[in-house]
Formats: structure tokens, C-alpha cells, sequence
């Protein structure tokens, strides 16, 4: 009897060993989040910190950690104790690097008005009046430099009564101003124009001060569009990212190398586009990461300097992941993070002999043991031209192929990012899965990775043979007898929120349920909000009153959501924030508002202080509440 009592023990305290979860809302918001911080002065050592969700705080915690180059022991250390290499010291280690707002320009009232301080009005009299989620205020991110041995400097403004910023808004970040080897010169990013001009240009440019003179030189002044993210080689040899055509942000990216006078287009020839890179050690080559094949990827091109050698790219990895970055370059390894739909951002080293991977941190490691993971399928769809698209399919675990799964389309933002493996806090498509849906997401007409003529196909035609892509997409995996034809829906954000809106008036009632977040809704109020500009003067073919141009009209009438709202028939869930100046307010409104007097079972989900994204635990526990509660009442 105890023998039988005892093996019944073991079996029982074997299950539930072994029980596995599903990814939930609440389980997605304990995962921690990586990010590196750098490596210490003689590369052997690379810090990191990371952030957990703190729900109860609303916030984020934050630890430290060190770990040898190669992988090992990691230890938690205080803040102070990161002593990662510092690359704002200048190679001689006389200066030091930092940026902070200067106030060049009065617009608030309480600055021309000094006698009415409690006024919170401002006065413009030209645009770039506000940007992402920030009104402009008359201040600007400007850099400074002063000596490492005075802490109580100030510190020497390099663009003294500018009203330009760098680093650049929203994004940029230190990234945007380094030291020349020598000391002499600080080499930085701007967009120097002003108002309209501001608005509708992409033509930043690299400047060079000299410490000694104080004076500039605009280095990219040929170049029209982008130029970003300036490096040097250990030999002085500069690079930086370029695009070339003013006003498009989703233009082919190269890398651009100017050396003793000479610059070379190291990736011209090459049909991709880049999204960062490094220096090797040796300076011969350069490691950089890219979309391909719905993944992002590593590849090296070789840099020939005065040899009249054509630069040849070669891609180093493959694989069912992204490569989120290149942290450094040691002996014959790589340092680099890399997620996948299932797995939140680790670090890595690649070793560049045998081209394997070894993952050096597992800081989610207990959470994922614990749930069962969904099956991340690649499958090739034709379309209605007769191409290729890549689709990805995520099943729910432990999936049985002889049930029928309500089936979500995912409609990628952008337009022209890639739908790669990333990993989401929001569009998660782990937990989709996990809730039990099957989620259909296509390499459709727009992402890069396919090569240059299919990342550009979607400028100007937003409704056209795109929306085919999409329903070629869900038509196709349709087909498999364990997709519920009678439960699809189709979900986005962005772009993707301009799809569903689109989709949702011409979908002949494919669809049982729409999730739009912070959608396109009318390309016409689009035009008149938006901030950027040069993004709808690029996309769209210009302005709404243009009536001569056919392709313009184009993309205000038949490519406009709102003039196909008359077939919207179908339960449509509307997301909105408050502070998203990219695609304003009154996108996600005017949807509903229209929803709700169509008397279509309809929801709106406000946040009156998140911008284009959701970056608060709290809120975005409530959005993926409120998504998966209207999925279960509308599929």
C-alpha cells in the first residue's frame, strides 16, 4: 500500500513539474527587457541592465549586471559600478560629451508675455509646431563639451543660438555626436532648417566642428536625404548611413565611408537596405544588420579603401530570428542581441569561423520553461501578380490540426517596416497564439527585406495591390481545414490601422471582427494634422488641393478609408492616443463616431497620455484586456 501511495506521489509531483501555462496579458508584463549598456575599456567585461515591469508603480525597476565577453558567471552590480567605456570622452580623455535643451526661441505666451506667467498658450507663426508627442516650446537639443577634470563646467555649446537640434527629435539619442580619433573635431547629426522646410524634409546632415577655429563644415551637404549614425574605424576612416532622396524616411539605406577626401557607397550595387552597422577591429571590413526574408539578419561588406576592389556584401547568418544589434567586434566573435516571436531580446556572440551562434544570457529562462510556446510557420503565398509573399503563421500551442481556430489577420504598421521576428509588448504574437488564435501575418507589398523594388511599391498606392497581398494572405491559409472561416478578424496599428479601416469597406465579408489602433482614417485630415510632413508629401503625392495630379487625388479619394465607410457592416474596435501627433487624434474619432451612427457594434479605447505606442504597464494591461475581451465577444 505505501509502495502504490508512494509512486502515485511520484507521478502526481511529476505532472505538475511538468504542467505547463499559456502566455497571458499579466505573464507578458513580468517579462524583463535587455538592454546593453557597453564593455569596459579593454573589451573583457560587457554590461547590461535589465528593466522589469513594476504594475503596481506603473514604472519600471532596473538592475545592473556585468558579464565576461565570452559568456560566464554573471553578477548584479549597482549602477554606479557599470564602468562601460565611456565614448562621449574624447580618445585623449581632455573633453567630455553631453547634450541638454537650450531655450533659443520664445512661443510659449509666458515667455513673450513675461507679466502673464500662469498662461499655457502658444503663439507660432510658422510650422513644426509640435512633434511625436512634444508641442514645440522654443528649446532645442543642442551638444556641449567640457573638461573631464571640471565637473562644475557648463560646458561650450558647439551650435550657440541655433534652432536646430541634436541629437534629433523624437528618436535620436547620443548616437548622434562623436569624437574624430584625434580629438580635434566632434562630428554630429542635424536637420538644419527651420518651419516649413522642417517639415518637410528628411535632409539631415553630418557637421564637423573644430575645437580649435569653433567653426563647422557641413560634410553631406551633396547628399539630400538622410545622412545618420557616424562611426570611425580604427585607421580614421568615417562611415555613416545615408538615404539619398529628400523627403522619403523609407529610402534604401548604404553605408557611406569618406576617407583622405574619398567617400565610397559600400552597399550601392547591393539590392537591400541597412538598419545599423559596426567597424570590424581590423577596419578592412564592416559588419552590419538587415532585413531579409521576414528576419533580420548579419552581413559583412569589405571596405577596399584605395584598392580598386568592388565592395562585395556577403549575409553571415540565417535563421528563424532577428539580430537586434551589433554590440562589438572581438577576435573572431560578434556580440550581438537577438529575439524571436517567442523570445524577448538576449545577448549572443557569434563566432565569424564555423558561423554559430552561443547565447550568453537567459534572463527570461524560468518564465518561458514554464509555458507551453507557440509553432512559428514560414509559408510562401502567390499573390494576385503572381509573386512570391513570405507569410508568417503562428499557431497556438499545442496545436491539433483536427480543430477549427478563429483566425487573426495582422496588418503591419510602417508601411515599410519589416514584419520580421521581432518581439512585441503589444502586437505580441505569442500571446495571440496563446489565447488561442491563429495569426496570419504577411510579407506584404512595402516591407523591406525582399529586395528594393517590393520595399517601394506601396508608395502612393496605400490601397492598391497591397490589399490584395493582405487578402491574398488570409485567403490562402484559409484553405487549411483547421482555420473557422466563419471567425476571421483582422487587426493593426498605424499603417495597419489605415488597413483595417480600408479592409473593413472592402472585404465582402470575409471578416467577423476589426481592431484598428491609431489607424489612418482620412487621408485628407491626415495631411492637414500630421506633423511630418515629407512622410504624406512622399506617400500620398502630395497635397489634398493638388487636383491636377492624378496620383495625389488618388490617394484622397479612392485610397481613403472614409470614402468606403458607407460598406462598414462589420464589430470594430477603435484604439486612440491622446498624444500621438503622427496620426492624430481625430483619425480614431471620426472612425468611431462614424462607427457608432452606422450602428455597427463598435468600442473606442482611449489613452489621453500615450502617444503612437503604449509604454505604461498599466495601460497596456488594460489594451490587452480590452483586445482579447473584444476578440472573445466579437469571434
Amino acid at each position: 500500500m505505501k509502495k502504490a501511495l508512494l509512486i502515485l506521489s511520484l507521478v502526481l509531483s511529476s505532472s505538475l513539474m511538468t504542467a505547463q501555462q499559456t502566455m497571458t496579458p499579466e505573464l507578458l508584463w513580468q517579462v524583463k527587457r535587455l538592454s546593453v549598456l557597453g564593455l569596459d575599456k579593454d573589451e573583457s567585461t560587457i554590461f547590461f541592465k535589465v528593466n522589469i515591469p513594476n504594475i503596481e508603480q506603473n514604472d519600471f525597476d532596473s538592475k545592473y549586471y556585468r558579464m565576461p565577453v565570452g559568456g560566464g558567471t554573471i553578477v548584479e552590480i549597482n549602477k554606479e559600478d557599470t564602468n562601460a567605456k565611456d565614448k562621449n570622452v574624447s580618445p585623449d580623455g581632455a573633453f567630455l560629451l553631453f547634450d541638454k535643451e537650450v531655450h533659443i526661441e520664445d512661443i510659449e505666451a509666458k515667455d513673450v508675455y513675461g507679466n502673464l506667467n500662469k498662461s499655457n498658450a502658444y503663439i507660432f507663426s510658422d510650422l513644426d509646431i509640435r512633434h511625436w508627442d512634444t508641442w514645440q516650446n522654443g528649446s532645442y537639443n543642442h551638444v556641449f563639451y567640457k573638461p573631464t577634470n571640471n565637473d562644475n563646467a557648463t560646458g561650450t555649446d558647439i551650435m550657440p543660438k541655433q534652432p536646430y537640434h541634436t541629437p534629433q527629435r523624437p528618436f535620436g539619442g547620443d548616437e548622434d555626436y562623436i569624437w574624430s580619433p584625434d580629438s580635434k573635431n566632434i562630428y554630429y547629426v542635424s536637420k538644419k532648417l527651420k518651419g516649413k522646410e522642417y517639415a518637410t524634409s528628411t535632409n539631415t546632415d553630418i557637421y564637423k566642428y573644430n575645437l580649435a577655429s569653433k567653426t563647422t563644415e557641413n560634410i553631406t551637404k551633396e547628399n539630400k536625404g538622410y545622412d545618420t549614425n557616424p562611426a570611425f574605424s580604427s585607421k580614421g576612416a568615417l562611415a555613416w548611413l545615408q538615404m539619398k532622396m529628400d523627403g522619403y524616411e523609407s529610402d534604401k539605406n548604404d553605408i557611406i565611408v569618406l576617407k583622405d577626401g574619398v567617400k565610397q557607397n559600400l552597399t550601392e550595387k547591393w539590392d537591400g537596405t541597412v538598419r545599423s552597422f559596426l567597424w570590424s577591429n581590423t577596419a578592412n571590413e564592416v559588419y552590419f544588420t538587415a532585413p531579409v526574408d521576414g528576419t533580420i539578419q548579419l552581413f559583412k561588406v569589405n571596405y577596399p579603401g584605395k584598392k580598386r576592389v568592388a565592395p562585395v556584401v556577403k549575409q553571415l547568418s540565417k535563421g528563424q530570428f532577428d539580430v537586434t544589434s551589433i554590440i562589438a567586434h572581438k577576435n573572431n566573435t560578434l556580440l550581438v542581441t537577438r529575439t524571436d516571436m517567442n523570445h524577448a531580446a538576449e545577448i549572443f556572440s557569434y563566432n565569424l569561423k564555423d558561423s554559430t551562434f552561443k547565447q550568453l544570457t537567459s534572463i527570461n529562462l524560468d518564465l518561458y520553461n514554464s509555458i507551453d510556446l507557440p509553432k512559428v510557420e514560414k509559408r510562401m503565398v502567390t499573390t494576385t501578380d503572381g509573386k512570391e509573399m513570405l507569410v508568417w503563421v503562428i499557431l497556438p500551442p499545442n496545436f491539433d490540426a483536427s480543430k477549427k481556430y478563429p483566425t487573426l489577420l495582422y496588418a503591419q504598421g510602417g508601411p515599410q517596416s519589416p514584419l520580421s521576428q521581432f518581439y512585441s509588448y503589444r502586437w505580441n504574437f505569442q500571446l495571440m497564439a496563446s489565447q488561442g488564435y491563429i495569426v496570419v501575418a504577411p510579407n506584404r507589398r512595402g516591407m523591406p527585406g525582399h529586395g528594393v523594388e517590393w520595399n517601394e511599391a506601396i508608395s502612393k498606392d496605400w490601397g492598391g495591390q497591397v490589399m490584395d497581398d493582405y487578402l491574398s494572405a488570409i485567403d490562402e491559409i484559409a484553405k487549411e481545414p483547421y482555420v473557422d472561416n466563419d471567425r476571421l478578424g483582422a487587426v493593426g496599428a498605424s499603417y495597419g490601422g489605415y488597413s483595417v479601416f480600408y479592409l473593413a469597406g472592402i472585404h465582402n465579408n470575409r471578416f467577423k471582427s476589426f481592431i484598428a489602433h491609431d489607424g489612418v482614417f482620412d487621408t485628407r485630415s491626415m495631411y492637414g494634422t500630421t506633423e511630418e510632413l515629407f512622410f504624406v508629401n512622399h506617400d500620398f503625392g502630395g497635397p489634398y488641393w493638388d487636383e491636377n495630379n492624378k496620383t495625389t487625388q488618388k490617394a484622397y479619394n479612392e485610397f481613403n478609408p472614409i470614402t468606403k465607410v458607407k460598406n462598414w457592416n462589420t464589430p470594430i474596435l477603435i484604439i486612440q492616443g491622446g498624444k500621438d501627433y503622427r496620426v492624430p487624434i481625430e483619425q480614431g474619432l471620426s472612425a468611431y463616431q462614424a462607427a457608432q451612427l452606422l450602428g455597427i457594434k463598435s468600442k473606442l479605447l482611449y489613452f489621453p497620455d500615450e502617444n503612437h505606442w503604449i509604454l505604461t504597464p498599466q495601460n497596456a494591461l488594460v489594451w490587452q484586456q480590452e483586445f482579447f475581451k473584444w476578440l472573445k465577444e466579437t469571434l
